[in-house]
């Protein structure tokens, strides 16, 4: 059993659009020259390893392979430790709100387990009606409560990248497309975030560099994901059938 498990994830890390594993290797190098350009630390080890997790997470999720619940929830702990230590308190609630909506559910989930593809919802006009009044309520909460409760030197800007970030990841479980515009804006908010941090010496270059191929992974979505590419999308049905057939997962 254990046995078919590790042979089900690896085979969701095959079969992404070209451009996610050129993105990678890419995002790889990026990572590479902004750890051995400065001193290197324990804080900066820890986010090396996290953001080349994170970086995958979303490539998976860009892919629609369910992988990206293991590699979320490794990248999260990463991610956290570098929060805690630039006392950005909303980033560590959006790393475990990705744990709690999206990568343990889609661990256990059937539907995103057994050929996601097939899956794919659009949004009404009433889902983006409660998706923008959801993401604006946990923004003005969540700031004012960082702000009130802590000492985040940045509670508003902050927030804005926790309240996208948390509506993101319950679209994405959802199993909407529509993710991807929360995704993009949560890529720039992160970007500002992080670069902002680090302008004040409160964090590494490497999380915005990251952040900025979150930028890159969301648009790329756009165009050659499974998610809005009908042709990549009956691609990765017809092999996802095959291979739950071949597994007796259907």
């Amino acid at each position: 059993m254990f046995n078919n498990y590790l042979k089900f994830l690896g085979h969701q890390l095959q079969g992404w659009p070209q451009q996610n594993y050129y993105l990678f290797f890419f995002s790889l190098g990026c990572q590479v020259m902004t750890l051995v350009s400065s001193p290197i630390t324990w804080v900066t080890v820890i986010t090396f390893i996290g953001t080349t997790l994170g970086v995958l997470c979303v490539l998976a999720i860009n892919a629609a392979k369910s992988v990206n619940g293991w590699l979320g929830i490794l990248s999260a702990i990463c991610f956290i430790i570098a929060g805690l230590n630039a006392k950005n308190y909303l980033s560590i609630g959006e790393q475990l709100a990705y744990v709690i909506t999206l990568d343990v559910p889609v661990l256990l989930s059937a539907n995103w387990n057994v050929n996601m593809a097939s899956k794919i919802r659009h949004f009404t006009a009433k889902s983006w009606v409660v998706a923008i009044v959801a993401t604006i309520l946990v923004y003005l909460v969540s700031g004012y409560l960082i702000g009130q409760l802590t000492d985040d030197p940045r509670p508003w800007i902050d927030a804005i990248s926790f309240s996208i970030s948390l509506t993101a990841g319950v679209i994405c479980f959802l199993r909407y497309n529509n993710q991807f515009f929360w995704w993009l804006a949560s890529g720039i908010a992160q970007l500002v975030l992080w670069f902002v941090s680090y302008r004040q010496g409160s964090a590494t270059l490497a999380m915005a560099v990251n952040s900025s191929i979150y930028v890159i992974n969301d648009i790329l979505a756009f165009t050659v994901s499974p998610w809005y590419n009908k042709k990549e999308r009956q691609r990765l049905i017809r092999e996802e059938s095959a291979y739950a057939h071949k597994m007796g997962l259907e």
